[in-house]
């Protein structure tokens, strides 16, 4: 199988000098619940990072908690939950799922979503997976799952079959993550110790979806996965596995610098 190396990445969109707000990706996020607040926010804070604008939609507490944040999540708009399809309708990609709980209101809310706006770029992660319909996966949507996600969802069907049968592209988490779309299948080595806490799923979910919003969605999945290990790396060189996903967000935007030789 063939490995994701840094001279892939180096094809992903890089914003022009003479670009203008709303040019280079404009995303939304749905996520967080009354038990899971902190996920979401990870996903909106490395992507914010990469686009020029989030649309960030969750239950009202979180909803409230980011709007407190402003002075770090510059570049995006809070929105209530019964107004999100207008902004699915102009935004180029859309997140669902970091923080979701798996229950009916998420079952509703996703597959509902997902039918009426099938022909929109979609990442399916965390909560919203658990929940989904596969019947009603989009052409072209990207799907985050760890190995126990991907077994609720597809038993032990192999991942390239998956990929074909949904005309979809999965990034099957793990130890080395492995990246299926109907015509490829890459692996992407690399991770540690500090990667296995809390969240860095989340912000790895929040890196592929940015860069979904201006680039092919397998490249974006293959060099998110490869930044977002690389990042969790950088780290360890320097912290060993004592870091944290709120560390590993903040430590992407140096390894992209390096990978695009600015």
């Amino acid at each position: 199988m063939k490995h994701v190396t840094a001279d892939d990445v180096k094809n992903i969109f890089v914003p022009s000098r003479d670009s203008h707000k709303g040019k280079n990706g404009r995303l939304l996020v749905i996520g967080g619940s009354h038990l899971f607040h902190a996920a979401s926010l990870w996903s909106l804070t490395v992507a914010s990072r990469i686009v020029d604008l989030v649309h960030y939609s969750s239950v009202p507490e979180n909803n409230a908690i980011v709007e407190k944040a402003k002075e770090e999540f510059r570049n995006g708009i809070v929105i209530p939950r019964e107004h999100i399809e207008d902004y699915i309708e102009e935004d180029d990609c859309i997140l669902i799922g970091p923080g979701m709980t798996r229950d009916s209101e998420t079952k509703v809310l996703t597959n509902a979503l997902l039918k009426k706006f099938s022909k929109k770029q979609w990442v399916i992660d965390a909560g919203a997976l658990q929940m989904v319909d596969v019947s009603l996966i989009p052409k072209n949507a990207i799907l985050t799952p760890h190995h126990g996600e991907y077994a609720q969802l597809f038993g032990d069907q192999d991942v390239s079959d998956v990929a074909k049968e949904y005309q979809c592209i999965v990034l099957l988490k793990g130890e080395k993550d492995i990246a299926a779309s109907p015509s490829q299948l890459r692996e992407i080595s690399g991770g540690n110790a500090g990667m296995t806490k809390g969240g860095t799923g989340d912000v790895l979910a929040g890196l592929i979806a940015a860069l979904a919003c201006k680039n092919d969605p397998y490249l974006a999945t293959i060099a998110g996965s490869f930044i977002n290990k690389k990042a969790g790396d950088a780290l360890y060189k320097r912290v060993g596995p004592y870091f944290n996903a709120t560390d590993l967000a903040g430590e992407i935007p140096g390894v992209m610098k390096e990978l695009m030789v600015f």
